[in-house]
């Protein structure tokens, strides 16, 4: 695991999902941008980092957005996720105002995705960590992933291939391809929530 996500403790973690959240509340009330003060913050969390930000509301996933790419400051990153999970999901609509006090949140951080050589979908299946790693599909110019959260929803490999090619509209049969066609990338995470925060079932 990546230096980056090592170093951070539980309270850089709680300050990041303070920042998560109030950029979230500031953006759906007042549809303004919260831009956290990197001098004010530790130096872990002020240096380039990949962020994504979960929202749910009883347990159902409510928006979804992140970065695999380190492009911000990672306080940065999460602030902007929080909106971009709120605003910007393709699969939900805006989250408003009313919803605001059932939402919790959960930011997880990445490291560098590592790209996995496989050489067929059997030696694929063999190589992929459950509970471990989150993975990344790429093929022509779509792109999915998994955050490794969801293997306790989603145990099986096959399963979980799949659904990543559904959500990314990647042709399930482009799997089973020789040679591969589908480029593979894994990563690992550490994550922090809010207090009552479930892990989404749908």
């Amino acid at each position: 695991m990546s230096k980056q996500v090592q170093m951070l403790d539980t309270e850089m973690g709680v300050q990041l999902v303070q920042i998560a959240r109030r950029s979230l509340e500031q953006y759906v009330r007042h549809k303004q941008h919260y831009s956290p003060d990197l001098n004010q913050l530790p130096h872990s969390v002020c240096q380039p980092g990949c962020s994504f930000v979960t929202l749910t509301d009883h347990g159902w996933l409510r928006g979804c957005i992140g970065n695999t790419q380190a492009r911000w400051a990672l306080a940065e990153d999460v602030a902007r996720n929080a909106v971009a999970a709120a605003s910007r999901d393709p699969r939900f609509s805006p989250v408003t105002s009313r919803e605001l006090e059932d939402i919790r949140l959960e930011v997880t951080l990445l490291t560098p995705p590592q790209e996995l050589t496989y050489h067929t979908y059997e030696d694929l299946l063999g190589k992929l960590r459950p509970r471990v790693d989150g993975v990344m599909l790429t093929w022509d110019l779509r792109r999915g992933l998994l955050l490794p959260q969801v293997w306790d929803r989603i145990p099986e490999p096959v399963e979980f291939l799949r659904a990543i090619t559904h959500k990314a509209g990647i042709p399930q049969h482009e799997l089973m391809m020789y040679p591969p066609t589908i480029s593979v990338h894994t990563f690992q995470v550490q994550h922090f929530h809010e207090p009552g925060y479930q892990e989404p079932g749908g």
